[in-house]
């Protein structure tokens, strides 16, 4: 394993589970010296926490709490100084409704952690890093072609597009590096308490089986690992991706081509 992240620190919103967690793992195993891991759910991060061959500082809040990030900034500040990458992975899904029957509450919700939540950790990220830097947000195939019953997801996510593209601008006379990725289907915990997804396990009577018939109407015919999700987070948060900024991946198994 290369140590493309030697001597530097990351942070890492919805570490506790999912692509958070593989991004955290990875980062580790490529020589990162530091990693600020962020979930509301405490008991995942100290368990992902103590698999790491690294510092590691542990904060456990939401994402869309203002008050929250002040708080981690001076942590940060006062523990490694600054920042060198940042990754905004934390979401959460809603159940699949049409537009004129989504609670509001719902919509809200989505918004607050999947938006507001990416926001506050560009803005924090931004405060604390060191020029040259770099930092991703996660959006979602979702966010580039519409799907039915996801109006607050999707929406969330197309604007985090244009939220990176406008920050990558902003950023650019420091040398700092603005991205985002839209995977289409991952295997990871989001899908889980999903009343669709729920009636697919029931249907084919496993999890395993609700993911591969959900893959099958792509066009590569699967959905990615969260490990190759953060392979590709990593190549944008890594020297590699030098010239690329303002850029959106899409990594979606042909989903959008449909």
């Amino acid at each position: 394993m290369t140590a493309r992240f030697a001597d530097k620190t990351l942070l890492i919103t919805g570490a506790a589970s999912g692509i958070g967690a593989a991004v955290a793992r990875l980062a580790a195993a490529e020589g990162a010296a530091s990693l600020v891991l962020i979930d509301r759910h405490g008991e995942g991060l100290a368990a992902l926490a103590g698999d790491l061959d690294c510092a590691v500082i542990e904060a456990v809040g939401d994402v869309g709490d203002a008050a929250f990030w002040i708080g981690l900034e001076k942590r940060i500040a006062d523990r490694v100084g600054h920042l060198d990458c940042a990754f905004a992975g934390a979401g959460i899904g809603h159940e699949m409704r049409p537009v004129a029957e989504l609670d509001p509450a719902s919509w809200s919700r989505v918004l607050a952690v999947n938006l507001t939540g990416a926001f506050l950790t560009l803005q924090s990220s931004l405060r604390v890093m060191r020029d040259g830097g770099a930092l991703l947000l996660i959006s979602s195939s979702t966010g580039v072609k519409a799907s039915a019953g996801t109006a607050a997801y999707g929406t969330s996510k197309a604007a985090l597009i244009h939220l990176a593209r406008v920050a990558a601008l902003e950023a650019a006379p420091r040398g700092i590096r603005v991205n985002c990725i839209s995977p289409g289907g991952v295997e990871t915990p989001l899908f889980r308490g999903n009343g669709f997804f729920d009636a697919l396990i029931e249907k084919t009577g496993s999890e395993r089986g609700a993911f591969d018939a959900l893959a099958a109407r792509t066009p590569l015919g699967r959905y990615a690992t969260a490990a190759e999700a953060a392979s590709l987070a990593l190549f944008l948060l890594g020297d590699e991706a030098g010239q690329i900024t303002g850029a959106n991946l899409i990594a979606d198994a042909g989903m959008t081509l449909l």
